[in-house]
């Protein structure tokens, strides 16, 4: 499986990645690193989508590289580059959405969900076409696998989709990509609401355990989480949400199955398993978080090392689009 190449990108949206980011992504990028050719993108021309501050998306794109890098990712087993730094990705997007039927593209549901809030009159045409440009991260890069979650679904499927149909119509280029989900990554839900994903858009401050998140920060958040008034530690989906998230926030950082912490903590209160809970997340974040802080120290060498992925990154991008130019009649690039 070494040979396989796998490709995924992350929005610089905000000053932390969260709990359920890093259990449902960062985690296994860095595990994939193992096992595939791995290529990881900080998506910032995705974040543009909705009003921003240029300043602000700057150092956000540098802090999400560095939380990558800190949570594991090796730039010497991995391409690490920002989305913006290689122009292909907004070539291979317009030839994408001349192929994207704009019912096809209304049918998305982020769409949906987004312009919902502020109405779609207001949304702009970029979060229209986000989904295609998604697909022209994926394709670009030949990818064979896309990690992704359940949400993301969609958005593959029209990668695929579009990759069939450019073959179809000017010959074999695109590879098609196959989704990557691990069956044992649960969904993490908001700690004050979890009925809800955690998520940086929706959820409370309460709700969200950020990676950079100091020690006592992780463990009141925690000790304040939603449980119940029955007092037993079980999973029960439909009965105990709450009790149910923290279970699987326990066994994706322990490592230990539900049942066998269940077994542990029999007839103990809510008391001690969130204490033990707190101690085994703030244990796993503090090297994440000191990583961190150490590389945005040193901006130059995160700079330097995004700079190189770009670079890499490039070579693929630049000839997957002489082969799309060729293909679609386009003269060669000066």
């Amino acid at each position: 499986m070494a040979n396989r190449r796998v490709f995924s990108g992350i929005q610089p949206t905000a000053d932390s990645f969260h709990l359920g980011n890093y259990l449902g992504a960062l985690k296994q990028w860095v595990d994939l690193q193992e096992t595939r050719e791995t290529i990881y993108c900080v998506v910032d021309m995705h974040a543009i989508t909705v009003q921003y501050d240029p300043e602000v998306l700057r150092r956000r794109t540098r802090v999400a590289a560095a939380q990558l890098l800190g949570a594991g990712l090796d730039p010497q087993r991995c391409i690490l580059f920002v989305q913006s730094q290689v122009p292909e990705h907004a070539e291979l997007n317009w030839v994408l959405g001349c192929l994207t039927g704009f019912g096809e593209a209304s049918r998305m549901t982020q769409f949906k969900d987004k312009s919902a809030k502020g109405g779609a009159d207001q949304a702009s045409v970029g979060l229209f076409t986000y989904p295609i440009l998604q697909a022209a991260d994926i394709l670009l890069y030949k990818a064979d696998e896309v990690p992704v979650g359940e949400d993301q679904r969609q958005h593959l499927e029209l990668s695929r989709n579009l990759a069939q149909r450019f073959n179809h119509r000017f010959g074999q280029t695109f590879v098609i990509p196959e989704p990557y989900i691990l069956a044992s990554v649960a969904k993490i839900t908001d700690l004050q609401d979890p009925a809800s994903k955690m998520s940086k858009s929706a959820s409370s401050p309460q709700g969200i355990i950020d990676l950079l998140d100091e020690p006592g920060v992780i463990r009141r958040k925690i000790n304040r989480a939603v449980t119940d008034a029955e007092g037993s530690i079980r999973a029960d989906e439909a009965a105990k949400p709450g009790v149910t998230n923290l279970l699987r926030i326990y066994s994706a950082l322990s490592g230990k199955p539900v049942a066998e912490i269940e077994a542990a903590y029999a007839g103990e209160g809510y008391g001690k398993f969130k204490k033990d809970l707190g101690d085994i997340v703030v244990d796993h974040f503090a090297p994440i978080r000191e990583r961190t802080h150490q590389l945005l120290e040193d901006t130059d060498t995160v700079d330097a090392i995004l700079l190189e992925g770009a670079r890499r990154a490039s070579a693929i991008a630049r000839q997957t689009m002489t082969e799309v130019r060729d293909r679609c009649g386009f003269p060669p690039a000066a």
